[in-house]
């Protein structure tokens, strides 16, 4: 048999974790006709059909699964190796694949990252913004970035954030027509844009706790997003109340473009984390990284 290329294995591997021609390409940042020539002279090198194709989907064969458990960790390990060469370096080097939310993208790693990437520009750093939580050993992710109350208990987690407080928000010209609610069971009788769940479709409860009683309101208006951004942006237009990040919103708070309510029902909660699993040795471009994060987290009370 000939010699395969490590390259074809791992965009094979790649192909059968995403079950998708179109992300595994984006994944590798190749197109999608030049991934499946790669994928196709790999199973006629083989002699077996490695994924069964279809229009709408991609399923591994059994020969495919076979290769996954035989050849997925080897290559991994094989990686690692290389990835420890690094060391090395006068200057260390590298790719590092993060999973983080769109806020935290923006308020906690990209600070992080804008001083340290002209640093070392031989490290490669991919974000990926998704609301959905993924298994970061799994899809071989370096680490991720959640709120702390969403972090698996097996997982080493670094706070990078304070507290985060959400907020019910409404714009002047909203309030100027609508009486403000003085307690969360109010909201059934406002306008609210409601918030869709990436992970489970549903709609999102507005979480409340004040003097050890916690609250869930189902709200109920004529605008359902699924992005804050969005949601914010409605509130302003005065479309409805809104329950965001208080962060987001203070600036317009704090010009009366937005007025807050119920904000003693709104109490603190764990802010981001980020999340790696301790038994996978950090690589010297995830140390540098984890360095930075660190020397701008927030200290301990």
């Amino acid at each position: 048999m000939q010699r395969l290329p490590l390259n074809d294995l791992s965009a094979f591997l790649i192909v059968a974790e995403e079950r998708s021609f179109t992300r595994a390409a984006a994944r590798l940042g190749v197109s999608q006709s030049a991934l499946s020539h790669t994928i196709n002279t790999l199973e006629q090198r083989l002699g077996l059909r490695l994924l069964t194709r279809t229009t709408r989907s991609v399923a591994v064969t059994e020969a495919g699964e076979r290769l996954c458990l035989s050849v997925g960790p080897k290559l991994a390990g094989i990686e690692a190796d290389l990835t420890a060469l690094t060391a090395l370096r006068d200057k260390p080097a590298g790719t590092i694949r993060i999973t983080v939310a769109e806020h935290a993208a923006n308020t906690v790693l990209w600070p992080v990252l804008d001083s340290l990437l002209p640093e070392y520009p031989d490290i490669h750093v991919e974000v990926m913004i998704e609301a959905v939580l993924r298994d970061i050993v799994a899809e071989r992710f370096d680490a991720g970035i959640r709120l702390g109350e969403a972090v698996d208990r097996d997982m080493i987690a670094i706070p990078l954030s304070p507290p985060l407080k959400m907020a019910v928000v409404g714009s002047a010209s909203y309030f100027a027509v609508h009486p403000a609610p003085h307690t969360p069971q109010d909201l059934t009788g406002h306008r609210c844009i409601n918030l869709r769940m990436p992970t489970s479709g549903g709609l999102y409860a507005w979480e409340f706790e004040k003097n050890g009683r916690s609250l869930r309101v189902r709200v109920d208006g004529s605008l359902t997003v699924n992005n804050s951004a969005l949601a914010r942006r409605a509130c302003l237009a005065g479309h409805g109340l809104a329950y965001v990040l208080a962060d987001t919103v203070a600036p317009a708070i704090a010009d009366g473009s937005l007025i807050q309510v119920l904000e003693d029902w709104c109490q603190p909660f764990s802010g981001y984390h980020l999340y790696y699993p301790g038994r996978r040795q950090p690589t010297p471009a995830f140390s540098v990284l984890l360095n930075a994060l660190r020397r701008r987290a927030p200290s301990p009370p």
